[in-house]
């Protein structure tokens, strides 16, 4: 992959190892081995392998298979970027046509996923949602229940936002940087945010996605930068984005000026937290989010529970946190 000559090295060097680690994640198919008899099979199905939030997802759920290797067994999937819908539905036609007792999906798309879901159910296979969470309307029009385990993202947004807001004047300009409009996830961001502005009386100039990806938020954030030379600070709906729009800033040369705040806790922002150059992130815990589905997902399978949403933590983090 080409590192854009706008990172330093250290954010270039973070993510070609974090692409080059992603690459290795265990991807099922046709020659993935067959679960052993007698245990049930769970299929974890994430977004984008480039994304460290699910590169670290993927990790946490290898390493709980392996302290439980004789409860069940695991085959982890993920699509190339967060906007490949149709890579994600053909991986849930794979993991259908093999036939897994569990898929566990942190869907791209909030509607566009429900109809292959519906197919994995009528075979009879468990599917718990895990991260962004399916639309509820779609999914009762097509007459399906499936089961959130995940945070309650808007107010993790909230939490970000009242962080940033103690820094900011009434009126200040912000600007937020969503992800794919369609996700809900990114919907309920959106709106924790722009809670948080609106109480702290700050002023939105402009919210524009960046489909969650660090190079579509440098470009955006450079644009917004020249557009608004007033602007106070950039609310960036996932971490990815936050270090694209960190790159912008220093670019401008508006480090002291823009203040970035992102969501989920990556260590390449954990990092940034450190010196000053992001204010805040939000931690919905990853590496034990796709745990959380996996163990709803086998208390189906096994009879023990009913389907029901669960509420997962989200925390604030900021220098004085790390």
């Amino acid at each position: 992959m080409k590192i854009p000559s706008f990172f330093n090295p250290l954010i270039a060097g973070i993510l070609a190892i974090s692409l080059s680690s992603c690459t290795d994640s265990k991807e099922a198919g046709a020659d993935a081995p067959a679960d052993t008899p007698g245990k049930p099979e769970v299929a974890l199905i994430m977004k984008s392998l480039a994304n460290e939030f699910f590169k670290t997802m993927a990790d946490g759920a290898d390493a709980h298979q392996s302290e439980n290797a004789d409860q069940f067994d695991l085959v982890v999937n993920g699509i190339k970027n967060e906007t490949d819908l149709a890579q994600q539905v053909a991986l849930v036609e794979q993991m259908i046509a093999r036939g897994v007792d569990a898929i566990v999906i942190a869907p791209a798309d909030s509607k566009a996923l429900i109809s292959v879901l519906k197919r994995a159910q009528a075979e009879g296979i468990t599917v718990i949602n895990i991260d962004n969470k399916l639309d509820e309307k779609v999914l009762a029009d097509a007459g399906v229940a499936i089961p959130f385990v995940g945070p309650d993202n808007r107010e993790g947004a909230r939490l970000v936002g009242e962080e940033l807001a103690r820094s900011l004047k009434s009126g200040s300009k912000v600007a937020i940087l969503e992800g794919v409009p369609t996700a809900f996830n990114a919907q309920q961001r959106r709106a924790g945010f722009e809670d948080a502005m609106a109480a702290a009386g700050a002023e939105v100039v402009t919210v524009q996605s960046a489909q969650w990806e660090m190079e579509k938020a440098n470009t955006v954030a450079a644009a917004i930068l020249t557009s608004n030379p007033d602007l106070s600070a950039i609310l960036a709906s996932n971490d990815s984005m936050a270090l694209g729009a960190a790159a912008a800033v220093r670019a401008a040369g508006k480090e002291e000026q823009v203040q970035i705040v992102g969501f989920d806790n990556i260590s390449a922002v954990q990092s940034m937290i450190k010196e000053g150059r992001i204010l805040a992130t939000a931690d919905q815990h990853g590496g034990k989010l796709a745990v959380f589905g996996i163990e709803a997902a086998l208390k189906l399978v096994s009879g023990e529970s009913n389907p029901t949403d669960q509420k997962t933590p989200v925390d604030l983090v900021t220098k004085e946190t790390l």
